[in-house]
């Protein structure tokens, strides 16, 4: 027996992709918020390590149901596996600072990545920068700061990493809609989890074998430590996030190869909603009006961005495609 949701696309059914968006959203907005929760109780290369662990052993049972692990491999292994890195850098700069701004201020800084993309269409794709793509970068930049904030008192250099995370995740987009459109959602899992499995196991032994200084473990352990003690019970919160991590991509995956982008681009902003619900939910945190009108320009800017692309060139991969495998 095939589940459809593992092969590769073949026709665009749109009142199927909004459900497989809305649940694969809602699926990583809490992924995320529970790292933030558990980031004082490990480290980002163990949690890297033990959930692509688990991401490749979930991988391989699926495609064992789905048909055989040859959906595991993908027919361009190369531009998989720089894909794969480009997300283990942004997945560094997303959750780097989680003990030290709020969910709400990492999404926003991810959710930039439509800017990003259109400062890097032209001089990487050879694109024409429009008005209005011009003017959605700005209104989307002018969002950011009102989210982060980072001259208000209490202020950190740390609000401004997960703008990184968004500036990474548009490479990613680069590489994902140019060379790797067609591929199995399976199989771009299946790299990823490798990739990270491997940045986090040497990520890990490096710290080990070459302690960073004290000052820098003090300000940021889960970067700068590499193998706290590992409990029984955060193994078990691994797997979770392992699955939280795997289902929601495959579903965001597949949502963005079988419906056409001006249907699905919206709506997948709504992840900053969810993101600010979690917020409130495990963090007893929301965000200030202020911030809830950045939140909403940048979803507006991202929103023009896609539109816009999807108006130059139907027949291309939308940016918010990348959201296969964006939070891995």
């Amino acid at each position: 027996m095939k589940f459809s949701i593992f092969d590769r696309p073949s026709e665009d059914r749109p009142m199927l992709a909004l459900g497989l968006l809305l649940f694969g959203v809602s699926l990583l907005s809490l992924q995320d918020s529970l790292i933030k929760l558990f980031a004082p109780h490990t480290s980002f290369w163990q949690l890297q390590l033990i959930r692509s662990s688990f991401n490749m052993l979930f991988a391989i049972g699926l495609a064992a149901l789905a048909g055989g692990l040859h959906l595991l491999w993908p027919q361009r292994l190369w531009p998989a596996v720089a894909r794969g890195m480009l997300l283990a850098v942004c997945m560094l700069c997303f959750f780097g600072a989680s003990q030290q701004i709020t969910v709400a201020q990492m999404a926003t800084g991810l959710y930039t990545y439509p800017l990003f993309i259109t400062l890097l269409a032209g001089p990487v794709l050879g694109e024409r920068i429009g008005p209005w793509r011009i003017g959605a970068l700005v209104l989307g930049a002018v969002g950011c700061l009102l989210v982060l904030d980072p001259f208000a008192d209490g202020g950190s250099y740390f609000q401004i990493v997960p703008v990184l995370a968004g500036f990474f995740y548009a490479c990613n987009v680069l590489v994902l809609r140019r060379y790797c459109r067609t591929e199995s959602p399976l199989a771009l899992a299946f790299v990823v989890a490798l990739v990270f499995m491997l940045t986090g196991f040497g990520g890990a032994v490096g710290l080990e074998a070459f302690d960073a200084p004290a000052s820098w473990q003090q300000a940021v352990p889960f970067i700068f430590v590499g193998w706290p003690p590992l409990a029984i019970g955060m193994v078990g919160v691994f797997a979770c996030f392992s699955a939280l991590n795997l289902i929601g991509n495959l579903f965001l995956s597949r949502a963005y190869q079988t419906a056409d982008s001006s249907w699905l681009a919206p709506l997948d902003f709504i992840y900053l909603l969810f993101v600010a619900m979690w917020g409130r939910v495990l963090f007893e945190s929301w965000p200030a009006p202020l911030a809830w009108l950045g939140m909403a320009m940048i979803a507006a800017a991202g929103i023009v961005t896609a539109m816009r692309e999807q108006r130059r060139d139907p027949s291309s991969a939308p940016p918010a495609q990348a959201g296969s495998g964006r939070r891995e």
